[in-house]
């Protein structure tokens, strides 16, 4: 079974970057939509970020100009780079994929700490 691993995560100040690495243990060339989430303590887990097969788009309103999800299928990997990051990103977050194609047992996730 493919196992998601996230990675890329850390401390950052307000108005700085990070790019996140989402890594699959095995294919994700047949999964239609892969997503990014995130969840802060005592909150729902909230999609951030999702990318089909056919590279189309969407993102939540919160994140709209400063976030970018892509997807390498050869390389196994999603990636969301984050930038102009605020207080109100700071979460742990975790890719998954769709339910009916590609989704899998949550993993660890990584955390996203921003703050001055």
């Amino acid at each position: 079974q493919v196992q998601f691993v996230e990675s890329g995560g850390g401390l950052v100040q307000p108005g700085g970057s990070l790019r996140l690495s989402c890594a699959a243990s095995g294919s994700i060339f047949r999964i239609y939509a892969m997503g990014w989430y995130r969840q802060a303590p005592g909150k729902q887990r909230e999609l951030v970020a999702t990318i089909t097969s056919g590279l189309i788009t969407n993102y939540a309103d919160s994140v709209k100009g400063r976030f970018t999800i892509s997807r390498d299928n050869a390389k196994n990997t999603v990636y969301l780079q984050m930038n102009s990051l605020k207080p109100e990103d700071t979460a742990v977050y975790y890719c998954n994929g769709d339910k009916i194609t590609g989704y899998n047992s949550w993993g660890q996730g990584t955390q996203v700490t921003v703050s001055s």
